[in-house]
């Protein structure tokens, strides 16, 4: 069993099967979770389920956050019951969760008034990728963090580029990653009903994108999604998508760049909240692009 103890944070259809992974690759595992139900069916597999953030986490040890929003990875670290002051001296917390570069930031202060290190690992890669460890894994901060944290992070996914010692910097590359890849959804969607319009299959057509100009796995994987309007089960909510691109637009406008694909992605999510489809795939902003063609899904 490799001897540091792991607490893990967070387990959604990411946190689940990356807490899993780190089981399976000899670690102790101690694991919380806001519902319950999520943190004991870890438990057969040989995880310790804690009744809190502070109680999971091991006083010089290291902890792995995977949470949906910056308010939720605030809380659990620094709330009633959070673990930054148990975690103290020694300690290490890898956060791998998509938030503003200034909540990492401020973590990372948090941290160092308290003699632990902080680091920013967001990953890329559906639950699927997290399962087979086939996440790609950006970091920044200090060296001794990412040394540390190095055995861990090689236990979840199939590569890791660092992105230098600013601890928000990771975090900036996450938010560019989602906005190419929402970005790259909505071309898709809109190109989709262009050929359905002219009365071409647009299973036909996205396949045939996705193995010449565009083969590469984004183009593949989400024009099948896309093609087949397979919505649900969500991979990432759209609700999830809509925080994401609150994000970017913030930290646009905090460095004065326009982006106006962002703006529009931006209606995008809007509209598919409006309608009801926050618990859909973020692929679902198709739905929206279909309306306004007068494309009527099928039922």
């Amino acid at each position: 069993m490799n001897a540091s103890p792991i607490a893990f944070i967070g387990l959604g259809h990411m946190g689940a099967p990356m807490a899993r992974n780190l089981l399976g690759g000899g670690f102790a595992v101690t694991v919380f979770n806001r519902s319950r139900s999520r943190a004991e069916a870890l438990a057969a597999e040989g995880a310790i389920v804690a009744d809190s953030p502070f109680a999971a986490v091991t006083p010089g040890g290291v902890v792995v956050t995977m949470l949906a929003n910056d308010a939720a990875l605030e809380a659990v670290a620094l709330g009633k019951l959070g673990f930054v002051e148990r975690l103290g001296d020694g300690g290490l917390h890898i956060s791998m969760s998509t938030v503003a570069a200034e909540t990492s930031r401020r973590l990372a202060h948090e941290h160092a008034a308290r003699g632990s290190q902080f680091l920013a690992a967001p990953v890329f890669g559906r639950p699927e990728a997290a399962a087979e460890k086939k996440l790609w894994i950006c970091q920044s901060g200090a060296a001794a963090a990412k040394a540390r944290a190095r055995p861990v992070l090689e236990a979840l996914g199939q590569g890791i580029h660092d992105f230098g010692d600013d601890p928000g910097a990771a975090s900036v590359v996450k938010l560019t990653g989602n906005f190419l890849i929402l970005s790259a959804i909505e071309a898709l969607a809109e190109a989709l009903a262009l050929a359905e319009k002219n009365g071409l299959d647009r299973h036909a057509v996205a396949s045939f994108l996705a193995q010449t100009i565009f083969a590469c796995p984004l183009y593949q994987n989400y024009g099948r999604t896309l093609a087949a309007r397979a919505f649900a089960p969500a991979g990432f909510t759209l609700e999830l998508g809509m925080k994401d691109v609150r994000l970017v637009r913030a930290a646009a406008e905090a460095a004065t760049l326009p982006m106006p694909i962002a703006d529009l992605l931006h209606a995008r999510l809007l509209s598919g909240l409006a309608k009801g489809r926050s618990q859909l795939d973020w692929t679902a902003i198709e739905l929206s692009t279909a309306d306004d063609a007068g494309i009527a899904p099928p039922a």
